[in-house]
């Protein structure tokens, strides 16, 4: 069960965030990490090791690393493009000790994406979409997730204004598809219930506020509730977050980023975690950036990547049982 720990963007957070995770799981769970060693916080207790196997047996005295080679130091909240081609090829590694079976699964520290496109050419518009062409899915789903809400995001990084347009039909089917799909074999609901935000103010209001709701989002929703599917909506945006209303789903569906990035990290800023549904493989990161700003301070909460860490190893559990 050794998570593999892609090292993520050097001068951020993400290698102390890492330490501290080894030091609060060590004796929970085994994980290695995969980066430059000489990039970890001074003191870090850690060992090298040449495979995944090594890990498991070492993990509980220190943390374990693949060790690479990125050629050049680090500066604490300064991006270098020089690391670039060591980051990327450590998630690739990352990506491939987990489709060998070698780990169970996935957890990547935040990247720069600037940083690897001035370094090394990077043209993926994030983590996300790396991890789709590594591996060979043309759409995954970003969920984010926390003891208390689970949220996806139809269309993610685009601007506000392009929303109505890239928010289809076909985007709504697949996201909602892919999302039940991996909350039956991934988070062990046999029938997940999912409510599905409106677009436009009170969702529309009977067309007042905006057709989508009517004209788009209404014909999905019950082509897919002939198939079998539990949906609830188009739901009133601004009426479904609040505690009792959370109770009668397992996971929202939102339009766009905000609406549904807003609730989860009001109600728990520091323990969400960023899942991939629609992967090959497990994968789930800290649901934060690189920090620049606190990078090297020693002060970087842990709590996500503990949080991303454990839910990982339930992911990997829930899906070996599902496939058998």
């Amino acid at each position: 069960m050794t998570i593999a720990i892609s090292c993520g963007e050097p001068a951020g957070i993400g290698p102390e965030v890492a330490a501290k995770a080894w030091a609060a799981l060590k004796d929970e769970l085994p994980m290695l990490w995969i980066g430059d060693p000489s990039h970890l916080p001074d003191g870090t207790p850690f060992v090298c090791v040449d495979s995944a196997r090594d890990a498991e047996r070492l993990s509980a005295k220190a943390l374990p690393v693949l060790a690479m080679d990125f050629g050049a130091p680090v500066t604490r909240g300064v991006a270098q493009p020089a690391h670039a081609k060591g980051v990327i090829a450590a998630i690739e590694t990352a990506v491939g000790l987990v489709q060998r079976g070698e780990c169970s699964a996935l957890c990547t520290a935040p990247i720069h994406k600037k940083a690897l496109a001035d370094g090394a050419g990077f043209a993926y518009p994030g983590h996300t979409e790396f991890l789709a062409a590594l591996g060979g899915v043309e759409r995954v789903v970003m969920m984010l997730a926390c003891d208390e809400l689970r949220v996806v995001p139809t269309t993610i990084h685009i601007p506000l204004e392009d929303v109505p347009t890239a928010f289809t039909p076909e985007l709504l089917t697949d996201t909602i598809r892919i999302t039940a799909k991996a909350l039956q074999s991934d988070f062990g609901l046999a029938a997940p219930r999912i409510a599905v935000a409106g677009l436009n103010p009170h969702a529309g209001e009977g067309g007042k506020m905006g057709w989508q709701e009517i004209r788009m989002m209404q014909p999905v929703l019950d082509q897919l509730r002939s198939e079998g599917f539990d949906l609830i909506g188009p739901m009133p945006p601004d009426t479904m977050f609040h505690k009792r209303a959370r109770e009668g789903y397992d996971v929202a569906i939102c339009a766009y980023h905000d609406q549904a990035l807003i609730p989860i990290k009001t109600i728990d800023f520091d323990g969400g975690v960023n899942v991939t549904l629609g992967l090959p493989f497990i994968r789930t990161s800290p649901d934060h950036g690189t920090a620049f700003g606190i990078a090297g301070q020693g002060i970087a909460n842990p709590d996500s990547m503990i949080a991303a860490l454990r839910m990982a190893r339930k992911l990997a559990l829930s899906r070996g049982a599902h496939t058998g």
